[in-house]
């Protein structure tokens, strides 16, 4: 995460900027929201977001995939192990910021069915982005443990009862 110490915010926020105005498509607003000394969360207003979040957001999946590669070559680290989990985080009309709300309810009611039935519960198959929400969202439950299993899209996180530490 050496990374974004490299990189000020307003460097990110402007790569951001001009990569999507050289889609063509209106800009109305851009924010920075430092979310943590790692993180950076950039909310983006577009006056045609259906570019970029139709089809499950593939174009916003894209863009911030753009983002990610830029900014690595921006900031090469000889480690590349060290650039594991990426702390910036592009959303569009609050397409994320949604996404990310529903992971965390689904999160929650499967945590209650692991404590309820006091047994392990699998949730359906998730992209990495998705499968980290759910374990950062359950880190702090001391009953309850997560891991990920399977390999490629099957992928899944299993919510495991531990019982009250």
């Amino acid at each position: 995460m050496i990374l974004l110490n490299h990189m000020k915010k307003e460097e990110i926020q402007n790569l951001i900027k001009e990569l999507i105005e050289k889609t063509s498509i209106k800009l109305n607003k851009i924010e920075v929201v430092e979310e943590g000394p790692q993180n950076i969360f950039v909310s983006v207003e577009v006056s045609e977001p259906h570019f970029f979040i139709s089809r499950e957001g593939e174009g916003l999946h894209a863009l911030n995939h753009l983002v990610h590669r830029i900014i690595e070559n921006k900031n090469p680290v000889p480690d590349p192990e060290k650039q594991r989990g990426l702390g910036v985080l592009v959303d569009i009309n609050g397409f994320q910021k949604k996404r990310i709300e529903n992971i965390r309810a689904i999160a929650h009611m499967m945590s209650e069915r692991a404590r309820y039935f006091k047994s392990n519960i699998e949730v359906d198959p998730m992209s990495a982005f998705e499968r980290r929400i759910v374990h950062e969202f359950l880190s702090e439950a001391v009953d309850l443990k997560t891991e990920s299993v399977g390999f490629g899209p099957s992928r899944r996180v299993v919510i495991k009862y531990i019982g009250a530490i």
